[in-house]
């Protein structure tokens, strides 16, 4: 049984619910970004070209979870969990329309889950 690289909180679920339901199919990409940090990206399943650079790092209540190899080397020992939280983030993303932030808390995983993780897809 694998360890997943990432997971999510019932109160992201509820927002990722709301999304679904306006939206469709949804997707994630962590960003890298500068001006607002490196924060978690919801998009619409079409509306987000992932590169030949990137890596999916598993799936959240029926969402792919991206990032770009670059930065998954420094991600690569942490387990990442999404959760949201009332209040206007700034970007793209989707919840913000709604008046949520979607967030990441990251850990970094033992030597015990570094073993089983599950194998990202590029």
């Amino acid at each position: 049984m694998y360890v997943e690289r990432v997971s999510v909180t019932d109160s992201a679920k509820k927002v990722l619910d709301k999304l679904k339901r306006a939206h469709g199919e949804l997707i994630f990409h962590q960003s890298g970004g500068c001006c607002d940090g490196s924060v978690p990206m919801c998009f619409k399943k079409d509306e987000f070209l992932i590169g030949s650079n990137d890596v999916c790092l598993g799936e959240i209540h029926g969402c792919k979870f991206y990032m770009s190899s670059d930065q998954f080397e420094y991600y690569k020992n942490m387990h990442l969990t999404l959760d949201a939280t009332e209040g206007r983030g700034s970007g793209f993303s989707l919840e913000i329309s709604i008046g949520f932030r979607f967030i990441t808390v990251s850990r970094v995983l033992t030597d015990a889950e570094v073993k089983n993780l599950r194998p990202i897809e590029t």
